[in-house]
């Protein structure tokens, strides 16, 4: 055992070491609305989805991308602190200067045919993990063309596979399906999960960050349609669903016992954990001291006013909504999603420390000031 210890912290060093003069030269996405830049959006065409308006946008682009947020998203300030263009969505064509994003809004990583399995109709889109390996596949090939091509190619390239499986339990959730039911779910999701890595290792890669899910208790959309008097339901300090996010808990220990095993049987691979729960926890724990206003768990982007700003019959960009004066001070964008700032502030706790083994090492050139949230807090150790 302490050989292979010793041999994989020497195979993690070295492979960091190869990046220590610029850093990773391409991002490859894999995930959901968390990260997709506009493979939904593509897919359906600005009349398919709500995303294609504004508000969506507004903030940074001023005008609709197919992100769901007002502006950029955790994989675009990675990026542009890492000194890359914005990961091109695949279904643009062709493959980026700076990698390609196979993540799509609303993507499982259960196929469909899982939920058909029990009863549950997939509504929101048909591209699953699965499919986005596939279209990596076929990208593959033009990507590099020989081993030792890609073999540097692989050294040098950033893999993020999800955020993924948040939907599997929305699915899940939105069909009135009980815990017990919902809980049984989870290996099946992470084994999904762990597979995909599997199979990028597979392909060659060397480099991967496996992101946990968000503290879903902490959703306004889900505050909003659980919500009730029980005061022992709600964490004092947060506002938030206790167990909810002891859900999200779950499925985060479980997917991080199945990376540690990955770990050992692939030593000469990165494979990092992105603490997606910590790093939003610490927003939802101190709003205030980064910079978010006192209401932090209603949507910005929403409408019905109450304790969450959220109304089944008019979200986010559909007419009878309406958005907060200022998006910066608001964490929840739209009740699923967050907004920038919310998503600034994050990016720099996953580069600070919330992603182990860091990447952050990899890069002595980060640009950390793109990661300052105006609130003078940068995350960074």
């Amino acid at each position: 055992m302490a050989v292979s210890l010793s041999f994989r912290l020497f195979a993690l060093a070295y492979l960091h070491a190869q990046h220590a003069s610029g850093c990773y030269t391409s991002i490859f996405s894999f995930g959901d609305s968390l990260a997709d830049t506009g493979n939904l959006l593509l897919s359906t065409g600005s009349n398919g989805t709500r995303v294609g308006r504004l508000p969506y946008g507004e903030t940074f682009f001023h005008s609709p991308t197919g992100r769901f947020s007002d502006g950029r998203l955790m994989i675009d300030f990675i990026a542009q602190a890492m000194g890359l263009p914005f990961v091109r969505p695949y279904l643009a064509g062709g493959a980026g200067g700076g990698g390609v994003n196979f993540a799509v809004a609303g993507a499982t990583a259960l196929d469909v045919h899982y939920f058909e399995s029990m009863g549950m109709e997939i509504k929101w889109t048909n591209y699953s993990l699965s499919a986005q390996l596939e279209w990596f596949r076929h990208l593959l090939p033009s990507l590099c063309s020989s081993a030792s091509g890609c073999a540097a190619f692989m050294s040098d390239a950033l893999f993020l596979v999800g955020e993924i499986g948040g939907n599997d339990y929305n699915h899940a959730f939105s069909a009135g399906r009980s815990l017990t039911e919902i809980t049984a779910m989870v290996p099946d999701v992470v084994r999904a999960i762990t597979s995909a890595v599997d199979e990028l290792i597979g392909m060659g890669v060397r480099t991967m960050v496996v992101p946990g899910n968000f503290p879903i208790g902490c959703s306004a959309a889900y505050l909003s349609r659980f919500q009730n008097e029980k005061r022992d339901s709600y964490d004092p300090r947060t506002g938030c669903i206790k167990w909810l996010n002891a859900f999200a808990e779950y499925h985060n220990r479980l997917l991080e016992e199945e990376l540690r095993r990955l770990r050992c049987r692939h030593p000469d691979v990165i494979i990092s954990y992105a603490d997606y729960y910590q790093a939003a926890m610490e927003i939802y724990a101190s709003p205030q001291d980064h910079g978010f206003g006192e209401s932090p768990l209603a949507a910005c982007c929403g409408s019905g006013g109450g304790d969450y700003n959220l109304n089944s019959t008019a979200g986010c960009g559909e007419e009878g909504s309406s958005v907060c004066s200022d998006p910066s001070r608001q964490i929840s964008w739209d009740g699923l999603h967050l907004t920038e700032a919310a998503y600034r502030v994050i990016a720099g706790g996953l580069l600070g420390g919330h992603i182990m083994p860091s990447i952050a090492r990899a890069c002595p050139e980060l640009n950390w000031t793109v990661l300052d949230n105006g609130a003078g807090y940068i995350s960074s150790s």
